[in-house]
């Protein structure tokens, strides 16, 4: 035989024996019932798959708050269906604004770029929200028919808060706005028609609490009619709107869907729609807010301030001469818990998604990360970030429901 079979090690040898709990940026834990589900395989052309799609689009519409009948699911991150819309709006030439908060709205413009578009970046800065009169000027000044912007900037934890006034000018401008909600959908208000946002775009691993690798995308009937009007060929096929269009509405093949992660995807909104979006947006302000207040008891100080701080993802200065490797593999090594880094700044990022919205979590990843920068030789009160995380727990009021 020409070649040897390659000495593998099976996957009980190489992963840990017990599983780390997921309090980084994504992907996030995921209910035993997501997990149950993307166990199984079905006939992705058959009845069964008609059935299920046909609710993932009705509980998509409740999740996005739309009545927007063009819901497509992509079988791959995140990144695939920021560039399926992309793609399918952005001709060669088109005007694009992208507002740059940080990697995930960079990467945007990229992909803008990448598909011919005359792109001006404007940079929103690492550590703010974009200024609502800064972008409003740009798109009077640009004359965009594309802006693209991030609802949460994952890599510099920035809540860009003013999008639904973006929207409106946006609107009168007649440009169309295309919004990364990849880390916010579900955790905190966003309304895809109310406040007129042309295309929403999530994957399954953050806000969903579902699986890495099932994403959606929802385009409103504005951007949906310049699908329909374009007239050149799309050299991508498979992120193409219009052939996924004729399977997830028409039932006609495109491609072997993701069936499992479908399945698990579908059991993942059903969740949402069962908590509803009040209860959960509350879980999520709750379990956020207690963990910064347990953060800054420690000692340790927030990267964001005020307004413009996400609450999905929660970044942390470190304490000078404390790199970020070293704090992640100790809380991982010795206690169990991953938590990330950050593209630049010297912090690390805490999500507030889904499943690690819970209370048992906080507790564990507080006292993690306080012990972790204790042993590593940086003073710290582990005591009182924990009686701050459990007062502000207790002294939550619902704001939504």
């Amino acid at each position: 035989m020409p070649y040897n079979v390659p000495d593998i090690e099976p996957l009980e040898s190489i992963l840990p024996d017990e599983p780390l709990l997921m309090m980084g940026a994504g992907p996030v834990p995921i209910p035993a019932r997501v997990a149950a589900a993307n166990g199984i395989v079905i006939n992705h052309l058959g009845e069964t798959m008609a059935r299920i799609i046909d609710q993932v689009k009705s509980m998509s519409r409740y999740v996005f708050q739309t009545e927007s009948r063009h819901i497509l699911g992509v079988a791959g991150p995140g990144s695939a269906a920021m560039e399926m819309a992309v793609i399918n709006l952005v001709d060669p030439g088109t005007r694009v604004l992208t507002v740059n908060n940080g990697f995930f709205s960079s990467r945007l413009g990229e992909m803008a770029r990448r598909a011919g578009g005359d792109v001006m970046e404007m940079d929103a800065g690492v550590a703010c929200a974009a200024s609502e009169e800064d972008v409003i000027e740009a798109i009077r000044t640009h004359r965009p028919r594309v802006l693209t912007i991030v609802q949460g900037e994952t890599s510099s934890t920035v809540f860009n808060h003013a999008l639904p006034a973006i929207c409106r000018v946006a609107a009168e401008a007649n440009c169309l706005v295309v919004c990364d909600a990849v880390c916010t959908l579900s955790t905190m208000p966003l309304e895809m028609d109310a406040w007129g946002v042309d295309v929403v775009i999530t994957g399954g691993q953050k806000g969903l609490s579902s699986i890495p690798g099932v994403s959606l995308v929802a385009f409103s009937d504005r951007a949906w009619g310049v699908i329909e009007r374009r007239e050149r060929t799309l050299t991508h096929w498979c992120l193409d709107a219009r052939l996924a269009h004729q399977f997830w509405y028409n039932k006609s093949y495109h491609y072997t869907a993701p069936v499992s992660g479908i399945l698990a995807l579908h059991e993942a909104l059903r969740l949402i729609c069962q908590e509803t979006l009040p209860r959960r947006f509350d879980r999520h302000l709750r379990c956020s807010r207690a963990l910064q207040t347990g953060i800054e008891g420690l000692g340790l100080e927030l990267y964001i301030e005020g307004p413009s701080r996400l609450n999905s993802v929660v970044g942390i200065h470190l304490p000078e001469g404390l790199s970020q490797a070293d704090l992640m593999q100790h809380i991982s090594r010795h206690h169990g818990v991953e938590i990330s880094g950050a593209f630049g700044a010297n912090i690390v990022r805490i999500g507030q998604m889904g499943e690690q919205c819970r209370a048992h979590h906080l507790f564990r990843t507080l006292h993690a990360l306080g012990a972790s920068v204790r042993t590593l030789g940086y003073q710290v009160d582990v005591p009182a970030g924990v009686a701050a995380l459990e007062k502000a727990l207790e002294r939550y009021t619902p704001v939504y429901a």
